[in-house]
């Protein structure tokens, strides 16, 4: 089917602009946006939709981007919903991002030209092996690329050009949505849902060419705060009980050889100690949970709860408390609910001329939290690989495929109505 479809991919140009254009979000800041250069971008999406004819095409007070391409035809189709989020991870700096593009790439190591130390290395990236005379963009080492997900906001918009300038293609209405501030987990805090208008969504944010994401990790976060008993230290002996010394004792006590990021993988779970702050007299630290099962989040907390109890034993004058603080839920739970919305994408991941593959995310998304706001929403690949570092990189052979899968998406849901 994709023969029929006549692609003249503005793709990779797309991408190329975008990524130049710093949109780093802020986790310090109050702020929706965190900061407000990511609507330096959504105003340039804006402008290029409207240029396409999409004639609500407007950028919010709190840097949302939303859109709509009108059906063009008579069927009830159900309102899907294309979302990619604007900013860059804050763990990398993404200012002055110059991109570069290895033509026909051969295989082995892709030694970046600023910076020779960063080294693309296939020891590293099983996935080039896939990718031997395509093109592969990355950057010139001193900064990340931005394909997370500024690859995602090229195809999404690739796609509705293609859609806007082939009238004969048939499909529902189309709504287009773009978030600030992902990266740092408020993606869709301030996102109107009922302004959107859709029935199902799905976000344009994975890894390798072909894969659809259905689950995710259920995520919550731990703060435990410990108040100490504090003295002069010249007359401590006896009395003083350090809060920092005791946080320091619950951190020692974590699992050395499971539980952590660095020695789980697959379905495995963890508990991530992500700061420590304070003094002798009270001392917080923070922790994220992560596991695909709340069941599985429940007995972290409770192994973490149980070392702190052991620890408090030798501080009887110390007290402490727990706090947990629910950040998200595997959008799994809601999604398995309305299988159409899976069958739909890897039909389409089909018709674009790529293998499909059911895959969980060690993570979460904009897909999560939608989900459970009641827009079942899963994951499609934007073929991005390495995110938040120097040496991220995206074909332009993946972008185009990505860009197929969200047209062939739309006429599947048209077809099938």
């Amino acid at each position: 089917m994709t023969a029929q479809l006549n692609f003249i991919h503005t793709v990779t140009e797309r991408f190329l602009r975008y990524v130049v254009i710093d949109t780093q979000s802020d986790p310090a800041s109050p702020t929706c946006p965190s900061t407000e250069k990511q609507k330096d971008l959504g105003r340039l999406l804006v402008s290029e939709l409207l240029a396409m004819g999409i004639a609500d095409a407007h950028l919010d007070q709190h840097g949302y981007v939303y859109a709509t391409i009108p059906a063009n035809t008579d069927k009830r189709v159900p309102v899907i919903c294309f979302c990619s989020h604007m900013d860059t991870s804050p763990d990398c700096t993404g200012k002055d991002v110059r991109p570069q593009i290895v033509k026909n790439y051969r295989g082995g190591d892709i030694v970046l030209p600023a910076d020779p130390a960063q080294v693309i290395r296939t020891a590293d990236n099983p996935a080039l092996k896939d990718q031997i005379g395509n093109d592969i963009i990355t950057t010139d080492g001193t900064t990340l690329l931005g394909a997370d997900n500024k690859a995602g906001l090229a195809e999404i918009m690739d796609a509705a050009n293609f859609l806007m300038r082939n009238p004969e293609v048939k499909h529902g209405a189309i709504k287009i949505l773009f978030t600030p501030d992902e990266e740092i987990g408020r993606g869709v805090d301030k996102v109107d849902l009922r302004k959107l208008g859709a029935d199902f969504a799905y976000t344009i944010d994975g890894e390798t060419a072909g894969n659809i994401e259905d689950e995710t990790f259920s995520a919550d976060g731990v703060t435990i705060t410990i108040q100490g008993i504090s003295t002069h230290p010249g007359f401590a002996k006896g009395k003083m009980e350090h809060a920092i010394k005791i946080a320091a004792r619950i951190v020692e006590r974590l699992p050395k050889d499971s539980c952590s990021p660095e020695t789980t993988e697959g379905a495995e779970g963890f508990l991530h100690p992500i700061g420590i702050n304070g003094a002798l007299e009270q001392t917080t630290l923070g922790f994220i949970v992560r596991d695909f099962t709340d069941q599985g989040l429940k007995e972290k907390e409770q192994l973490l709860e149980a070392i702190v109890k052991d620890v408090m034993k030798d501080f009887p004058h110390s007290s402490w408390r727990m706090e947990i603080k629910q950040q998200y839920r595997n959008m799994k739970q809601v999604i398995d609910r309305h299988p159409e919305i899976i069958d739909h994408a890897m039909e389409a991941i089909r018709r674009a001329g790529l293998e499909p593959k059911r895959s969980s995310i060690r993570g979460g998304t904009d897909g999560s939290r939608l989900s459970f706001m009641g827009l079942p929403c899963p994951n499609i690949f934007a073929g991005e690989h390495a995110f938040h570092s120097r040496t991220e990189w995206v074909s332009v052979q993946d972008m185009e495929a990505a860009v197929r899968t969200i047209v062939h998406l739309a006429m599947i849901w048209e077809e099938r109505a």
